[in-house]
């Protein structure tokens, strides 16, 4: 399936109209520290809980990298808070993983983790979803996970798809970068089994990884993904991720009883 950009448009629309009263609020927890035996250092995360959930419903799982960019101000929690409250999509659990030292801010350490990097893959598998499983009304499906991530967060979701399709079912990817990384991962793609992932790919046409990201498109295409793909007139920058953040949760969350249906 292929998503247009005036589908996102009409999507906008809907959840104006769908919003003319103040938006239900879900909450957004403060920094949790987890520390990694894996990773060999601690890293943080915040979690948003719709509102009006209960602790025993089994909610589906968004999990995003640079979780710290994706809540700046005017950033994702309002996208969900509008979308959950317009019933455009169902209630889902969101984890914001910080790609930073959480003692020294300014140490980003994505560029080491989101390279499909085998640790980072395990540390996932094996402390982070077991801890929100643990802590959080999530549904232990992998039919109800899906990774996000933007750039080189969007390479790690792609990298997850190959790596960690036990437990996810969703990868979503805002401009995978970069190219030539991209181009890496396509051909690992082109030497794998079709795997069973529904996939989101959206890319710019200013100054983005295009050529590399639709010739990825093409590839998950002929293989016979589930794909939901979106160009936009804009760079490799928040004026192109952010107004498709609806598109992102719409694509997985609309109410279709699990991401992988």
């Amino acid at each position: 399936m292929y998503t247009l950009r005036w589908q996102s448009l009409f999507l906008q629309v809907l959840l104006f109209l769908g919003c003319s009263a103040v938006a239900s609020e879900g909450s957004l927890g403060d920094n949790q520290r987890i520390s990694s035996s894996i990773l060999g250092y601690d890293l943080q995360y915040r979690v948003y809980r719709p509102a009006g959930i209960s602790a025993q419903q089994s909610l589906p799982t968004l999990y995003v990298t640079d979780g710290q960019w994706y809540l700046e101000p005017g950033g994702m929690k309002a996208v969900l808070d509008r979308s959950i409250s317009a019933g455009i999509i169902d209630p889902v659990i969101v984890v914001f993983l910080d790609s930073r030292n959480p003692d020294r801010p300014t140490e980003n350490r994505r560029t080491k983790q989101f390279m499909c990097n085998t640790d980072f893959a395990d540390f996932f598998a094996n402390e982070l979803i077991p801890t929100i499983s643990n802590e959080q009304p999530v549904s232990s499906s992998r039919d109800h996970r899906v990774i996000l991530g933007l750039s080189f967060g969007g390479l790690n979701s792609a990298c997850f798809g190959l790596m960690l399709s036990r437990y996810f079912a969703g990868i979503a990817m805002q401009s995978p970068a970069s190219g030539d990384h991209v181009d890496v991962v396509r051909e690992l793609y082109e030497q794998s089994e079709t795997l069973p992932l529904k996939i989101f790919l959206s890319v710019g046409t200013k100054n983005d990884n295009t050529k590399a990201v639709r010739r990825f498109r093409r590839l998950l295409a002929s293989k016979g993904y589930e794909l939901s793909f979106i160009e936009v007139s804009e760079g490799h920058d928040w004026r192109n991720w952010g107004p498709l953040l609806d598109d992102v949760l719409v694509a997985y969350f609309s109410g279709n009883g699990g991401v992988a249906d």
